[in-house]
């Protein structure tokens, strides 16, 4: 079972509830999780509208010509080592990731939560843009991830189960 890294560092309880403690290096990381997970939690109602039907919110011509590319990055050479996700010098390619956005080629992006790097999912037209995109990524370039990259074709998964509760009715 994997140890779970911003436990609180003591703990006791009083008759009417339980008091937690944290070190200065707790708190830190602590507040790290807090804003990725409240950053995490706000996006989600715009991941959840644009990933449930792309074609009311694009051009229907446009979306079919694209396709979605998973790119999963892992530690590289230059990953500092012991250091989580999170103090990685990432500040660079975060930059890159939200000029990414904004151009509508990368769709969905984050941290893997296990500090084993992180993952992004491209809308783009053809595979040499989306191999561009992730070889001029800074933190390719300066080797703090390595990368693998795959063509994934997405389920249209609300309509298998309108059309599996159509059939059971």
């Amino acid at each position: 079972m994997a140890s779970i890294p911003n436990r609180p560092s003591a703990s006791y309880q009083t008759p009417t509830r339980n008091v937690v403690t944290f070190s200065p290096r707790d708190l830190t990381n602590y507040s790290k999780m807090r804003m990725v997970a409240l950053f995490l939690i706000l996006s989600l109602p715009q991941i959840y509208s644009s990933a449930q039907s792309p074609t009311e919110t694009a051009d229907p011509q446009e979306t079919a010509t694209k396709t979605t590319y998973l790119v999963l990055y892992r530690p590289g050479p230059a990953w500092l080592t012991g250091k989580s996700v999170m103090e990685q010098p990432l500040k660079e390619h975060g930059k890159y990731m939200l000029s990414l956005y904004i151009k509508g080629s990368m769709k969905l992006a984050g941290p893997l939560s296990d500090n084993a790097g992180g993952a992004v999912l491209l809308e783009v037209s053809h595979e040499a843009e989306a191999k561009a995109i992730v070889e001029n990524d800074p933190a390719v370039k300066s080797g703090v991830f390595v990368y693998e990259m795959h063509p994934w074709k997405l389920q249209p998964w609300e309509e298998f189960e309108k059309k599996a509760k159509a059939a059971a009715q």
